[in-house]
């Protein structure tokens, strides 16, 4: 059975296990898919990517909340009064 792989380096279990930070560097700032039996178990997401991905997230979720309130009535603010 065939099984995508959303990554362009992979590594096994066992080569994770003995070089953990090797794994992430072959990655090279890029997700590594770590393979159990030849099939994606997870992916080893570095720091920087982690977040950049969390980052991106946040925004479409905040995109999404402008955008459903788009069509509501609006309330004048001054903003000297705040």
């Amino acid at each position: 059975m065939p099984h995508s792989v959303l990554s362009r380096v992979t590594a096994s279990v066992s080569e994770l296990k003995r070089n953990p930070m090797g794994t992430v560097a072959a990655g090279e700032g890029e997700a590594v898919a770590i393979l159990n039996h030849n099939r994606p178990a997870f992916y080893c997401v570095p720091a920087e990517a982690f977040e950049a991905m969390m980052d991106r997230l946040e925004d479409l979720e905040l995109n999404a909340i402008a955008d459903a309130r788009k069509g509501e009535t609006r309330i004048p603010v001054d903003l000297d009064e705040i």
